[in-house]
């Protein structure tokens, strides 16, 4: 027997039977080619639309179109490739049927999170590339998946967080609409300092500080009467949220040197402390 023969005797060799189906090593073969092929169609697919077809279109829309193109990619590839293995899908979707309450109570929390990804791509409640904060996980969105999204921080450190979160948890997304977010600084200066002085100083700051928005303008709150200091609030506007802690930390730094310029005294926490004493501690015992 020729080599041909032989190799022809291992493709039809028949390793099981699937719904009364012979399943040989050819058909094992052609649904790993088949899976294979899928891949890098869903891969160069999403690479020839990012940089061609879909290249002036905004991020996030972009996002949602290459996700759904390659679910379909992928769910075409799959019944094609059952196909291949001989098995009949109307007996699958039967089968199917029989493990739904079994999927239902085992996978419910996978079934859930893919739900509720679907449901993202769909709604848009968060896009690629949000500024968002869910159970005090804040970051961008890079990327989100069939189970989960997943968010960087500042500290680039890549947090995993389920689809359904998303969903059940109230999250703030700080790039929803309008990116502009206002920035609080609050400020403590000493009883007697002049108030008009701070407040202009305060609107110095804010108006020759890179990152602060003139529109809307910057304001000066006159907060309150503090036990050791006058409370002020500088309130500014970002279109940059991520650097938002940035921008409060370099206004703090302004701040300080522009109060040491003009003489405004940032006091220490002090309470003053009377002590009494009754006449009769002051006459002396017999």
């Amino acid at each position: 027997m020729s080599w041909l023969g032989y190799v022809r005797q291992v493709l039809d060799f028949q390793l099981f039977s699937l719904g009364g189906n012979p399943i040989t090593s050819l058909h094992v073969l052609m649904f790993g080619v088949t899976l294979v092929s899928t891949h890098f169609l869903a891969r160069s697919s999403r690479k020839v639309l990012q940089s061609y077809l879909l290249k002036e279109v905004e991020d996030a829309p972009r996002y949602v179109l290459l996700r759904f193109m390659q679910y379909l990619i992928w769910i075409i590839g799959i019944a094609v490739a059952l196909e291949v293995l001989n098995v009949d899908l109307t007996a699958l979707t039967v089968v199917a049927g029989a493990l739904g309450i079994g999927i239902g109570f085992g996978l419910q929390n996978v079934v859930n999170n893919l739900v509720s990804g679907v449901v993202l791509l769909l709604e848009q409640p968060i896009r690629f590339k949000d500024r968002v904060t869910v159970e005090n996980v804040e970051g961008q969105v890079e990327s989100i998946n069939f189970r989960s999204t997943t968010i960087i921080t500042n500290d680039n450190i890549s947090i995993i967080v389920p689809n359904s979160e998303f969903i059940n948890q109230t999250v703030i997304n700080w790039s929803h609409g309008d990116p502009r977010v206002r920035v609080h600084v609050p400020v403590g200066v000493a009883y007697g300092s002049d108030v008009e002085l701070v407040t202009q100083v305060l609107y110095d700051v804010a108006r020759s500080k890179k990152g602060v928005l003139a529109r809307p303008a910057p304001e000066v709150r006159f907060l309150e009467f503090a036990d050791s200091s006058l409370s002020f609030e500088l309130l500014v506007w970002s279109d940059e949220p991520p650097l938002t802690n940035l921008l409060k930390s370099e206004l703090n730094y302004a701040i300080d040197a522009a109060f040491r310029k003009n003489g405004v005294e940032i006091p220490f926490p002090q309470r003053d402390v009377h002590v009494r004493s009754s006449g009769s501690d002051l006459v002396p015992k017999a």
